[in-house]
This record gives C-alpha cells, sequence and structure tokens, in this order.
C-alpha cells in the first residue's frame, strides 16, 4: 500500500498517539472509520463547509507528511478537491502550511509538510500544492495540532469522503546515533556508559 511507502525505513505513524475529532460526522461514519485501516470504509461529514479534521497531541510532535486515501471513481461529489493543511499549537493559532489541489484523486496522496533531504517530492498529477518548496521546512516541521480543513468537494459535492488518513513523522534515531539520541558521547571515558549491559 504506497500509504505505508517505505514507512518501516524513513517515517513513524504517529496517528495513534493522537486524540482525532471532527466537525461534523454522519452516524457509522466517523473517526474509527477514518483509522481503522481499511479503504472500504470512510468518514462522512454532516453539515457546512468547511468539514475539518483535528490531529491533537499531548506533546509537540515531528511530522513530515499526511497520507490520505480519496476516491473520486466511487465517491464522485463526495471527493475533495481543496483541502488546507494547518498546524499550530491550538485552534487559536493555526497557520496554514499546505494547500492541496486535488483533481479527480484515485488512491493514497502523500502530502509533504517538509522537504525531505533524502528524496524528491513526488505527487501524482492529480494534485497541486501551494507550497511546493513547503515555506523552507527540512524533514519536519513541529506542532501540537494539525488540522485539515476541506474547503470544496468536486462537482460542488456539500458532504465529503475522505476514506484514510495516516500521519507520518520521521523515524527516531537511538543511542549514538545522531542528533535525536540525545548526547554524542565522543571521548573513551564517557562512550563506556553509552550503552548498559
Amino acid at each position: 500500500m504506497e500509504g505505508d511507502r517505505d514507512l518501516d525505513e524513513e517515517h513513524r505513524d504517529l496517528g495513534q498517539e493522537a486524540a482525532w475529532s471532527l466537525s461534523s460526522a454522519k452516524q457509522g461514519n466517523g473517526v474509527e472509520q477514518l483509522r481503522d485501516g481499511s479503504t472500504e470504509s470512510f468518514w462522512q461529514s454532516d453539515g457546512p463547509q468547511p468539514h475539518l479534521i483535528n490531529i491533537q497531541f499531548q506533546r509537540k510532535v515531528k511530522v513530515s507528511e499526511i497520507c490520505l486515501f480519496v476516491c473520486f471513481k466511487i465517491d464522485e461529489s463526495y471527493t475533495p478537491s481543496r483541502i488546507s493543511i494547518r498546524i499550530g499549537t491550538a485552534h487559536h493559532d493555526l497557520q496554514e502550511v499546505q494547500l492541496l489541489e486535488l483533481k479527480e484523486p484515485d488512491g493514497w496522496i502523500n502530502v509533504p509538510l517538509a522537504k525531505p533531504r533524502i528524496r524528491e517530492v513526488e505527487l501524482p498529477s492529480s494534485c497541486t500544492l501551494r507550497d511546493p518548496e513547503m515555506g523552507g521546512a527540512v524533514d519536519f516541521v513541529r506542532t501540537h495540532l494539525i488540522q485539515l480543513a476541506i474547503l470544496t468537494n468536486h462537482q460542488n459535492g456539500r458532504d465529503t469522503h475522505i476514506r484514510q488518513i495516516k500521519v507520518h513523522g520521521p523515524r527516531r534515531l537511538r543511542g549514538n546515533d545522531g542528533p535525536e539520541g540525545g548526547l554524542k558521547l565522543q571521548t573513551r571515558d564517557l562512550l563506556q556508559f553509552a550503552s548498559v549491559r
């Protein structure tokens, strides 16, 4: 599945660390269906636009990309055409970091929030990012809250379907392997304390 592309090597899934909430949902089509791992189920909004998905973390986390599964062939007018991705510490200071334009998308779309150092960003031809430079962010952005705002749907549809969402962050380095590993022990006297036996 492309939404899990190289997840073990580059990224880790942050979705289970977050509290998820929706601006509205039809009964039986809420957060559980959005996060159940099946592209057969979906979240369906039930109210006026914009439709909001809030992903809130207890602590500030590093986020590299958001992965969405949407299918115009099945969902037609329920398929989002413009999605604003916003980050902040709380609802009062959210700032848009990416505006995604979709044209009849079909499948997983990996939306980078920062430019990866090790590979080029490749989006399907059905997607356009407002800021291909990601505002200068490299590898990740730090945030407590991510909000996806579905601004418009295809064919002027009112409610929306999103089949799955994943939130990916950079894989943590452990031990003495780099900047995420804490202190860089360099002397022989300190290296003896680098691991527990």
